[in-house]
């Protein structure tokens, strides 16, 4: 209802569907950023403060690699959520069956739209277009396991070293 406001009914383009999916993902990042950054000790900061170490280089040095692992996690979890939204996306960034490449101006076609309208309007080869919505959620959750990864490898370079 914002962006009619805003810009007028029936206006859709990509740059308001891409807003609306992170207005759906800013809560979760910083929920759990915020329940991450309080899961680490406070022993640790103030052994840190202890050693006359300032409360910014105690932030970067000591409470983000205690913790980047969980806002990893949480980051990537916002995502995996938002990748397969498909409403917000048919009142935003509309629909269309060619390539649009101008955020700003006309219609786009996404991946969870384009797997819901083949599966919909099947058309006169119902065979193919099923095989269609299949591989555009194949590619759905190949994009999620590969971000699943991404994640898991920033966790684990970023993870405190144990000293055994």
């Amino acid at each position: 209802s914002l962006f009619v406001v805003f810009f007028g009914p029936g206006i859709s383009n990509g740059f308001m569907g891409a807003v609306a999916l992170s207005v759906l993902m800013i809560p979760v990042v910083v929920r759990s950023s915020e329940e991450m950054l309080r899961l680490v000790p406070n022993e640790l900061r103030e052994a840190s403060y202890a050693l006359g170490v300032p409360k910014w280089l105690t932030i970067v040095k000591v409470v983000l690699p205690t913790s980047i692992a969980g806002i990893t996690t949480g980051v990537m979890l916002a995502i995996a959520r938002v990748i397969g939204e498909t409403a917000p996306l048919l009142l935003t960034a509309g629909y269309t069956a060619s390539l649009n490449l101008n955020l700003f101006e006309g219609n786009m076609m996404t991946l969870p739209v384009f797997v819901y309208n083949q599966y919909a309007n099947q058309g006169t080869s119902p065979d193919s277009a099923i095989s269609r919505a299949w591989a555009g959620a194949l590619t759905l959750i190949l994009i999620v396991m590969v971000l699943n990864l991404a994640a898991r490898a920033v966790a684990k370079f970023f993870a405190p070293k144990t000293g055994r």
